[in-house]
């Protein structure tokens, strides 16, 4: 593969180590946790909900969720979780989650790719690391000059092994080289350039760009401000699929149709999503079920299984590998630290599998990368 224009230049021929196992998809490569499944009895986790019961049942926290969002101005609500550690671009929960979907419509055929990203993911996050700690423009040369080099150390700064091993898979010049000389050489305050950012975006609309697939349809509960599609459809990935979305607040809605009015954004009720069984092939949601009661969340676990025919993609941000779950309520909301064991456990009362993958242990498995900045990311792959 050699795709100048974006000056990624992969190289199709295995980095120093010989012996590496090629890469798999990471959705069909999870870690194996050692999870201990608490008993549960039989039956307790099923919940079964008439037409307009889920409505009345969870009517005070429904009103809760919709406040809480409701409160933030649009334009707020339209930068949520699209800046820093967060941008879906570099962020390894919505790299996996494209990449779910992409091996969706076309079973391992981009598994190199996808690794690539994710070492891209690896090596602007560790920059971003670099500039919360103000490091010089200079710095940032010393360390190109370093890896080009092949020298582990930088005027004092140590490079971690995966940025050089990163930087050795690709030819020159490359996006490492632009990202470490972008910065002024007295100031690195200026955020990391837009085109830079976007370097995997253009990789995948070029690679995409003639691939032929017949739509599927996908649904994306609390969808935000299309918070996630809209870098979905910027990577040229959003034609393979007949995407539905849905947000219990209004302005997130309104902001998703300003921006795509052709596609299905429809204000809805997670605990009552108004479609019939297995109406949909996939499902992803993202950061949803930390922010709901114990009662509710296994509510919405159910309507989301009901309405799902195939896969569905979840991500976590804030799970951890313990027997119960803590529930810590703020205000009217709530902050619950999940057990990863005990959420397995719900999902396969109505799927044949749940896959487990810790992003933490993934990143450090795969990469080698202990750099992580959230240890309870975790991603669910839930086979129905």
């Amino acid at each position: 593969m050699h795709l100048s224009r974006h000056k990624i230049f992969i190289r199709l021929r295995r980095t120093p180590n010989q012996n590496k196992k090629p890469f798999s998809p990471p959705a069909f490569s999870a870690i194996k946790l050692k999870i201990q499944i608490p008993p549960i009895e039989r039956g307790v986790y099923t919940v079964t909900l008439r037409p307009g019961m889920a409505q009345d049942r969870f009517k005070q926290e429904t009103e809760a969720l919709k406040n809480s969002w409701a409160r933030h101005k649009s334009v707020e609500l339209r930068g949520y979780l699209v800046r820093g550690v967060q941008d879906p671009r570099i962020n390894f929960q919505s790299i996996l989650t494209r990449h779910f979907l992409i091996d969706r419509v076309f079973p391992g055929q981009f598994a190199l790719v996808m690794e690539q990203e994710l070492r891209f993911s690896l090596v602007v996050n560790w920059l971003l690391k670099l500039l919360k700690a103000s490091v010089t423009g200079d710095q940032l040369s010393a360390v190109l000059d370093a890896l080009l080099d092949d020298e582990k150390n930088a005027d004092g700064l140590q490079i971690p092994q995966f940025i050089s091993q990163t930087f050795a898979s690709l030819a020159l010049p490359n996006y490492i080289c632009d990202l470490f000389t972008w910065a002024p050489v007295e100031t690195t305050d200026a955020p990391i350039q837009e085109y830079l950012l976007n370097t995997f975006q253009a990789v995948w609309r070029e690679l995409l760009e003639n691939e032929r697939h017949q739509p599927v349809s996908l649904l994306e509960p609390a969808c935000g401000s299309a918070n996630d599609y809209r870098f979905i459809d910027a990577s040229g990935i959003a034609h393979f699929f007949d995407y539905t979305g849905f947000d219990l607040c209004e302005k997130n809605i309104r902001n998703a149709k300003r921006m795509f009015p052709d596609m299905r954004f429809e204000v809805g009720n997670v605990f009552e999503i108004d479609s019939p069984d297995k109406a949909f092939d996939y499902c992803f949601v993202h950061d949803l079920f930390e922010h709901l009661s114990i009662e509710a969340m296994q509510a919405a676990i159910a309507e989301i299984c009901r309405v799902t025919r195939q896969t569905i993609c979840i991500g976590f941000f804030n799970m951890y590998n313990g027997a119960e779950h803590i529930v810590k309520a703020v205000d009217s909301y709530h902050w619950n630290v999940l057990s990863a064991a005990r959420m397995k456990a719900v999902f396969e009362r109505y799927a044949s599998h749940a896959k487990v993958i810790h992003i933490d242990s993934f990143l450090l498995s795969r990469f080698g990368c202990d750099q992580t900045h959230n240890k309870g990311a975790y991603i669910f792959i839930i086979k129905m």
